[in-house]
C-alpha cells in the first residue's frame, strides 16, 4: 500500500542530484502542484527524464509551465528528453550558459527504453537512428545486424525517481488517467526506486473499475492529493 503524505513530505523526498522521470506531453498529464513545489524547494542539480522541457507559458496563461518552471530556475544539470523546441530557455543554458547538458533520444525510442528499464530487459534493439546521429548517442550501445537490417541497441532507462500524475488515484494507489494524459507516466511508473503520485482526486478501493486502472498500486510509494489544475 503506498503512503499518502502532504506536499512538503513528497518535495522533501526529493534530493540534490536525483535522477528524477517526470510524465507528460508538453504539461499534459503533468504532477503541476508538485512540479511548482518542487521549483521553489531549493533542490538543484537534478537529472531530468520527460518527454519534453514543456513551454514558457501554459494554458491558462502561467508563466514557465511544468517542468519549464525546473528548467527555468537552473534546478536542472541535464535533461534527457525527445523534444525542446517549445521551451528555448533550454537552448540559451545548453547553448550559450554552457549550464545544462541536454541529451535528445527520438521519442518512441526513449518510450520504450524507458519500459525495458521497467522490465529488467537489456536494452532496445530499433532501427530509428540508423546512420544518423543518433549513433553517437550516450544511449546507443552499438550497432546490430539481424537477418539483414541494422538496428541500434539503446541502453534501458530507470531513474532513482518517478513522478506521474493520475486523474484519479484509489487507496491502494490505483491511477486512472483521463484520456491521453497517460502519455509517459505508465512506463515511468514501473522504472523508478520511488514512484510519487499526484492525484487530482483520491477515490476509495473500488471506485475505479479494474479495466480503467493504468498503472497498478503495486508500483506506487506515495501519493499526494495536488487538486484539480
Amino acid at each position: 500500500m503506498p503512503k499518502f503524505v502532504s506536499m512538503e513530505e513528497a518535495v522533501g523526498l526529493i534530493p540534490d542530484g536525483a535522477t528524477v522521470m517526470f510524465g507528460g506531453f508538453m504539461g499534459c498529464g503533468s504532477a503541476h502542484r508538485f512540479v511548482d513545489a518542487l521549483s521553489k524547494s531549493g533542490v538543484k542539480d537534478l537529472t531530468m527524464i520527460c518527454n519534453d522541457a514543456s513551454m514558457p507559458g501554459g494554458p491558462m496563461g502561467e508563466d514557465y509551465y511544468g517542468v519549464a518552471k525546473l528548467v527555468h530556475n537552473r534546478q536542472v544539470k541535464k535533461l534527457i528528453a525527445t523534444h525542446v523546441g517549445l521551451n528555448p530557455e533550454v537552448a540559451v543554458q545548453s547553448m550559450q550558459e554552457g549550464t545544462l547538458e541536454v541529451v535528445l533520444i527520438p521519442q518512441g525510442s526513449l518510450a520504450e527504453m524507458i519500459r525495458a528499464g521497467g522490465a529488467g530487459l537489456g536494452g532496445v534493439l530499433t532501427p530509428t537512428g540508423v546512420g544518423t546521429i543518433v549513433e553517437d548517442n550516450p544511449f546507443c550501445l552499438g550497432k546490430h545486424t539481424v537477418k539483414g537490417r541494422d538496428y541500434l541497441l539503446m541502453e534501458p532507462v530507470r531513474a532513482d525517481f518517478a513522478v506521474i500524475a493520475g486523474a484519479k488515484i484509489d487507496k491502494a494507489g490505483n491511477v486512472w488517467y483521463k484520456g491521453d494524459t497517460s502519455n509517459f507516466n505508465i512506463v515511468m511508473a514501473t522504472a523508478a526506486d520511488v514512484v510519487i503520485a499526484e492525484a487530482e482526486e483520491v477515490v476509495e478501493v473500488e471506485e475505479i473499475a479494474p479495466e480503467d486502472v493504468r498503472t497498478s498500486g503495486v508500483f506506487v510509494d506515495y501519493v499526494v492529493e495536488g487538486g484539480k489544475y
